[in-house]
């Protein structure tokens, strides 16, 4: 890309962002809520919230197949999304558990799409080669957070006046919204690269550095399904309000918030590989900490600040890492290794260990294991980091 990305494209990603995250923030908020009101216990509940990860091991990476053979990543955006939209209206049709449970399935394989296609387009559309923009990827990606808070916030009080059973209606104005900002999207058809054909995904994966990388990744992302399964529950166990839960929540957003604006500034002072080393540490801290001192409030706001490096720095770094050794049509298929070793494998490994551990030791056994997956993740990071200092 030779030319600076214009303000109207660029928009129209941030639209994308704000959109889907409001989605996904209202869906893993507020729809335990609503399966709740439908009468259904809390092992069918568990069941349908397991659906997302089980669907995130194969579904993006089917998605991402298709972006890098076709090139047309904004046309098959919107087919994801409307595919979303069309399954979300079948929740107004009332049927049985297995009704529910199979248009939640079709739900969550279509948005497994959007994250693997829309950060592939975007990575293409903010990079000069193999080197991306991370300003203007930060400036765009800051979106996705705030539509996050905004909708945790606002559809609280939304269903407060109109009743948990509003909540299908909000699910489809939130994704008639992102399909309004996906028919926005510049049309972006990649040209196949040279190397696209000398060098498939697997002789990638094959090399060391990228090895290592993706087991960081995972190590890392995996530590993280302790903040997002069990930290809520945690907290309310150690005697804190709905509300200061709320607030705890509100200062690692904040934090991630933060970096994502400025991050243009931050990341080029280190390499992608050692930002992610620090972001591995610092995660093993972060829930050692938790777990030693989660009922200190000022250390426990501290580790909530850390999420700026834990995930917002160590989200980017990972997309300059896939930016680099996944180029031209190799890029949807790398982002969908992203989510599907980040956000699948991890997710379904991390709810399982996590539910066994709170079970048998409490809520503080899952940090201290969160913490010990950030010190497997920071061995790995620093075996890629050494690898990429002795290519240089």
């Amino acid at each position: 890309m030779s030319a600076a990305p214009s303000r109207s494209a660029l928009f129209a990603f941030g639209s994308v962002s704000f959109a889907y995250f409001a989605y996904a923030g209202l869906f893993g908020t507020y729809a335990p809520l609503w399966f709740q009101s439908l009468g259904y216990s809390t092992l069918a509940i568990g069941a349908l919230a397991s659906l997302q990860s089980s669907t995130r091991l194969l579904s993006p990476y089917a998605w991402g197949w298709l972006a890098d053979h076709s090139g047309r990543r904004s046309l098959l955006l919107r087919v994801a999304v409307a595919g979303a939209l069309a399954n979300a209206c079948c929740y107004l049709i009332p049927g049985p558990y297995g009704w529910i449970a199979a248009v939640t399935a079709a739900l969550f394989v279509c948005t497994a799409g959007v994250v693997p296609i829309s950060e592939a387009a975007l990575a293409h559309f903010v990079s000069s080669g193999a080197t991306l923009d991370a300003g203007r990827y930060g400036r765009v990606r800051v979106w996705g957070s705030v539509g996050f808070i905004v909708t945790v916030a606002g559809s609280g009080a939304l269903m407060q006046a109109w009743g948990v059973r509003s909540f299908p209606w909000l699910v489809i104005a939130l994704l008639s919204l992102l399909l309004l900002a996906a028919l926005r999207l510049p049309t972006i058809r990649e040209a196949r690269h040279a190397s696209d054909v000398a060098q498939g995904v697997l002789s990638v994966l094959r090399e060391p550095v990228v090895a290592w990388f993706f087991a960081g990744m995972f190590f890392t992302v995996l530590a993280h399904t302790a903040l997002y399964a069990f930290f809520s529950l945690y907290l309310v166990s150690l005697g804190y309000s709905k509300t200061a839960v709320g607030l705890v929540w509100a200062v690692g957003v904040a934090a991630e918030v933060t970096w994502f604006w400025f991050q243009g500034r931050w990341l080029a002072r280190l390499s992608a590989h050692a930002w992610l080393t620090l972001a591995a540490a610092v995660t093993a801290l972060r829930f050692a900490l938790v777990a030693a001192f989660g009922s200190v409030t000022w250390l426990l706001l501290l580790s909530q600040c850390t999420h700026a490096l834990t995930f917002a720095a160590q989200h980017s770094a990972c997309i300059v890492v896939i930016n680099r050794h996944f180029p031209g049509r190799l890029r949807g298929r790398g982002q969908a290794l992203y989510t599907v070793l980040g956000y699948g494998a991890s997710g379904v490994v991390g709810g399982l260990a996590g539910g066994a551990l709170s079970q048998a030791l409490g809520f503080a056994a899952v940090f201290w294991g969160a913490s010990a997956a950030g010190v497997v993740a920071m061995l790995c990071t620093t075996r890629a980091w050494a690898l990429e200092r002795a290519a240089l």
